[in-house]
């Protein structure tokens, strides 16, 4: 395992989370005092887990049909698109 490139993906992926509507959610499942916060940690890392897999089976779907030079600039531009449809709807 290439510990560099473990390590620059955990801190973007962890950065990207940290006050996420994910979050938040998760948050607000664990006020409840009903709700064994073990089954909130635990069904939350189980969906963090799956949407990666997705998204790790989806790069590698992708890239064998898209450039990886193509498929930067297409996040790229995903990424610029959100942000303004953010800022035009706050």
């Amino acid at each position: 395992m290439d510990w560099k490139i473990f390590l620059t993906i955990f801190a973007a992926v962890f950065i990207a989370e940290l006050g996420d509507k994910t979050q938040l959610a998760t948050m607000l499942f664990a006020t409840d005092k009903e709700v064994s916060k073990y089954t909130v940690f635990f069904a939350a890392s189980a969906a963090l887990i799956v949407a990666s897999a997705l998204g790790v089976l989806a790069g590698s779907l992708l890239s064998d049909y898209i450039n990886e030079k193509y498929l930067h600039y297409i996040a790229g531009v995903g990424f610029i698109g959100i942000g303004v449809f953010t800022l035009y709807n706050a």
